[in-house]
């Protein structure tokens, strides 16, 4: 008994076999390109999303310090107020209250601005793969 296979003869070029192998190669490299393409978006993401994780925990811990250092900060303003100015407390607390309200807003809206021009999305990789869809979708452009 032989183990030989017996190969199919060579395509020859231009045959209906030859170019049905071709399209065949085609599409599976456009696959292949495809899925590494929408690996390389979700990786991306990914890493965006863990920067960004660490991003807000550092803030938010920040915040919170600030928060409690403000609010100490505020009361002995309107202390030194009462005391110094000769105000009546309740004035202190107005004066020093309006001006934290004055730089919240000041705040809220450059945070507001800075929010407007950032894009969590992974632009690059998202941008490569939908040019490939479109060449593979339309390649006559």
């Amino acid at each position: 008994m032989s183990t030989n296979v017996v190969d199919s003869p060579p395509a020859v070029v231009g045959s209906p076999q030859s170019v049905a192998d071709l399209v065949s190669g085609i599409v599976s490299d456009a696959e292949r390109l495809f899925k590494q393409q929408v690996e390389m978006v979700r990786s991306e993401f990914k890493e965006d999303l863990r920067q960004t994780k660490q991003i807000v925990l550092a803030m938010s811990v920040g915040a919170v310090l600030l928060a409690v250092g403000v609010v100490m900060l505020i009361v002995a303003l309107a202390h030194v107020l009462h005391e110094q100015a000769q105000l009546p407390m309740s004035a202190s607390w107005a004066i020093v209250g309006g001006a934290v309200v004055l730089l919240g807003i000041i705040a809220a809206v450059i945070g507001g601005r800075i929010l407007a021009s950032y894009n969590p999305l992974p632009d690059k990789s998202f941008n490569a793969l939908q040019e490939n869809v479109s060449w593979i979708t339309n390649p006559q452009k």
